[in-house]
């Protein structure tokens, strides 16, 4: 065998996968010793390995024994030669059970031989069954033996793929193989008795299918995408494909090198990238990959096995995209030099220019994303500049308001750069800086007024017309010639006045310290300058004046009323003050008793407590209960002083051992007496003993209100109400009636003649009239069920009252009827009688007209 690693084969190193041969260092391969062959054909694997740096590598060593040839092409002698058919069996008989030479003969050793591996070639076209091999035990010239195989492809799974003459020990492959589907087989042979008796141990058999060329390479995926910077060097790595070969790898069938069959294109050269055969890696090996004139190429890539032998290796093709992504290879660069804008005075967030830049990096990348700074000419950072996404213009934004009296024009320059780093080697454009000129224009600027809020103190009731100060403001418009005019805006209790033109504050009322307009001493007032410009502008301002106080307000006494006992030594009344003025125009006070009138002193005494309190007591053993005013003198210590008499209700009333007012001297001392104070609680009895009665009285009636029932609610008593209702007339056959006989006779006299028993209803019953109760002149609601029971019980009782209690016999009907005798009355339905008319006698008929009359309806 011939290897090279490159390297002069230094400490190279053979081995085999068979302890029957090894190989010398020159690659000589040779038999450890001497060697019977099974089968025409071995296969061995040759390893070669470099110990220092552990690579290994392999190649398949395929022997074809062939017959043993006799020396001088003669025969031996006293021997027969063995005809070709009988030598071909001979060469395809495996004796796998070993013999040994004896003085008896061949006798068969414990020991079985281990048979090599039997090749078949896949995809084989036949005939089948094609004979494989014969296993022969050297037994059956004594017995009868039948041969028999077990294992995958015989009796499992995939069953029959092999097959063995049970009597001649042929083995057969009964199909075509596919080393891709199994690319081996285990079987184990058998030789027994016509009794199933075992003659010989089991052998195991190895079948290996030779690979054959019959499948192309595959790629993993058809389509591969990569990508590469552009500008890279050669050399640079950009992908891998990758192609699998279902033949045996480790035979040329499945050995896949790889080639560029096309570039797409083809720019600025037609082999910017190569690929490493074996590995599939595909690297840059040209300079010039520019994404802003190539953004993408196309490559076809080819894989084929036989290592690449394109007259007798399948092939197979996949695309590689390559895509080639953007470095910062092209600075930002402005469209122009100079730029130009404009801004209005004390206006923010106002864009006054927009900048435009080009850049032929990747957009919306941060190759592509502008930045943009403000160099100089702006020291007290007026302006920004800030980035469009979508545009990615620059927007020359006013962040701090300008004044046209101060500036009048900014000359700015700029400079634009990237967010990423330009790449390496590439230097910045002189046209990456340009210069902006923006010009502020004037507008009518609101006056304002230097010291706001403005603070001066003076003493509170200075008089009316008194100058305060003057509060003028400043118009910044300095080259505009206008006037500014003061007003008031807010005054909250209207005591100060301002010059119209130059802000003079006067008083228009006396400023009092304790009024409530006043906040901690402070007063606030708000005044207006508006110039004439157009249009007007104005500005505010404050003016605060602090009040000094001055002791213009007495003390008053407090508390304003108070109760003592009558006695002496058992309770006091503190007393205090209060005052308007702040210190040091309040206390101490001075709290005296006036000497006028006399009696004052007298009963009360005053007892300094401290600056601020004082007790009032009595001076006299007793006082009799009662309400007094008691005046006292209050002085602060204010300069000048201010006093006040103040009175203070005192209420003097008897105690009890607590020192408290009792009840009864509470209303004594209130000023009545024991007389008058019984007669207000007897009238107090009196009072509520009336109101118990007649919340009696009020229950009594309710309950009898609810035993006996009205007969008519009171909403709906009409006894005080005359009622006339329309009288009506007999009809025309009723005018001719004999009223005697609904009247009662003049005289009895044919009453008490009348034999008793049978009485006519029209007669009145002889006896004694019952009296019917009188009916009161103004009846209670509640009297109405009262007076009808008993009006019902005398008339119960009463036999003259009709009707009568007694046979009513009807033996008298008058002198006759001028109407008909209803037998007459019959009910037909000829239909020759019309009932229309019953429609017109009104509602009380409808029935009798629904009856009888509408005849088509019926």
């Amino acid at each position: 065998v011939k290897f090279n690693n490159c390297a002069g084969n230094k400490g190279v190193r053979y081995e085999t996968n068979s302890l029957d041969f090894k190989v010398r260092a020159d690659g000589t391969m040779y038999a450890v010793h001497q060697l019977q062959m099974p089968s025409k054909q071995l296969i061995l694997m040759v390893t070669a390995w470099d110990p220092q740096t552990l690579g290994r590598w392999e190649a398949i060593v395929r022997f074809l024994v062939g017959e043993k040839s006799q020396h001088n092409g003669h025969k031996p002698k006293g021997k027969k030669s063995i005809p070709g058919e009988l030598a071909q069996q001979q060469s395809d008989t495996l004796l796998p059970w070993r013999q040994h030479q004896s003085a008896n003969g061949l006798r068969r050793q414990k020991r079985d031989w281990v048979i090599p591996p039997i090749n078949v070639p896949e995809n084989s076209r036949g005939p089948f069954p094609q004979q494989l091999v014969r296993i022969r035990s050297d037994k059956d010239k004594e017995i009868h033996i039948r041969y028999s195989i077990t294992g995958v492809g015989a009796d499992q799974p995939p069953m029959e793929v092999f097959s063995i003459d049970p009597v001649s020990g042929r083995m057969y492959v009964t199909r075509p193989m596919d080393r891709e589907e199994r690319a081996s087989y285990h079987l184990r042979a058998h030789a027994v008795d016509m009794n199933g008796n075992k003659v010989e141990n089991p052998i195991d058999l190895y079948i290996y299918v030779i690979d054959m060329n019959d499948n192309r390479p595959e790629f993993i995926n058809q389509v591969y995408n990569g990508s590469v910077d552009e500008g890279s060097k050669p050399g640079t790595y950009v992908m891998t494909v990758t192609a699998n070969d279902a033949d045996d790898s480790t035979t040329a069938n499945g050995m896949v090198r790889y080639r560029i069959v096309t570039q797409t294109p083809q720019s600025p050269s037609q082999n910017m990238f190569t690929i490493n055969s074996e590995t599939g890696d595909i690297v840059t090996v040209a300079a010039g990959l520019d994404r802003e004139k190539v953004q993408q190429y196309i490559v076809i890539v080819q894989a084929t096995d036989m290592e690449g032998n394109l007259n007798y290796g399948l092939s197979n093709t996949a695309t590689a995209i390559i895509t080639v992504t953007d470095v910062n290879d092209n600075p930002p660069e402005f469209t122009t030099s100079t730029y130009s804008g404009e801004v209005p005075e004390n206006r923010v967030e106002v864009v006054v220019a927009n900048l435009t830049v080009m850049d032929r990096d990747q957009p919306h990348s941060p190759n592509w994303n502008a930045i943009y700074r403000i160099i100089s000419g702006d020291p007290s950072s007026h302006f920004t500049i800030r980035t469009d996404p979508v545009t990615n213009e620059g927007m020359v934004t006013v962040v701090k308001a300008v004044d046209y009296e101060m500036n009048r024009a900014f000359m700015l320059t700029v400079m634009v750069s990237n967010q990423a780093p330009l790449a390496s080697g590439i230097q910045m454009s002189f046209q990456s800086t340009a210069g902006v000129t923006i010009s502020v224009t004037d507008v009518n600027e609101a006056p304002y007024f230097p010291t706001n809020h403005k603070l001066i103190r003076l003493e509170e009731g200075v008089p009316t017309g008194t100058v305060l100060t003057t509060f003028s403001a400043v118009d910044p418009d300095r080259f505009m010639q206008q006037a500014v005019r003061y007003s008031k805006l807010s005054d909250p209790a209207n005591w100060l006045n301002i010059n119209a033109t130059n802000g003079q504050i006067t008083t228009a009322a006396v400023l009092d310290r304790e009024s409530d307009y006043i906040k901690n001493n402070v007063y606030e007032a708000t005044f207006l300058a508006a110039d004439n410009g157009i249009p007007p502008a104005s500005g505010t301002g404050t003016l605060q004046i602090h009040l000094i106080d001055i002791n213009d307000n007495a003390p008053e006494l407090l508390p304003k009323d108070a109760q003592i006992c009558e006695k002496p030594n058992l309770n006091v009344i503190n007393i205090t003050a209060a005052d308007a003025d702040i210190d040091p125009n309040v206390g101490p006070f001075v709290f005296e008793l006036p000497s006028v009138p006399s009696v004052v002193r007298k009963n009360w005494t005053i007892t300094r407590l401290n600056g601020d309190y004082a007790q009032l007591s009595l001076r006299i053993m007793y006082l009799e209960a009662g309400v007094y005013d008691v005046p006292i003198i209050v002085t602060d210590s204010g300069n000048p002083p201010l006093y006040n008499t103040s009175v203070i209700k005192v209420k003097v009333c008897p105690c009890d051992e607590n020192g408290d007012c009792t009840t009864i001297g509470a209303v004594a001392a209130a000023g009545l007496g024991t007389g008058a104070i019984i007669a207000i609680l007897i009238c107090i009895i009196i009072l509520l003993t009336m109101v118990l009665l007649f919340v009696v009285w009020m229950k009594r009636r309710e309950k009898e209100r609810h035993t006996k029932q009205l007969l008519i609610d009171p909403e709906d008593d009409v006894r005080d109400n005359i009622l006339k209702y329309d009288e009506e007339g007999g009809g025309e056959e009723d005018q001719d009636y004999d009223l005697s006989q609904l009247q009662q006779p003049e005289t009895m006299d044919h009453v008490l003649s009348k034999a008793p028993g049978v009485r006519r209803v029209d007669e009145r019953p002889i006896g004694a009239e019952p009296q019917y109760p009188i009916r009161p002149v103004i009846p209670h609601p509640g009297d109405i069920g009262d007076f009808i029971n008993e009006g019902l019980r005398a008339a119960d009782n009463d036999p003259t009252a009709p009707p009568y209690d007694s046979l009513l016999v009807f033996d008298y009907e008058g002198s006759g009827s001028t109407a008909g005798s209803v037998s007459s009355l019959n009910s037909s339905s000829s239909g020759d009688q019309d009932y229309d008319y019953l429609n017109d006698w009104g509602p009380r008929f409808k029935k009798l007209a629904d009856m009888y009359g509408g005849g088509e309806e019926d």
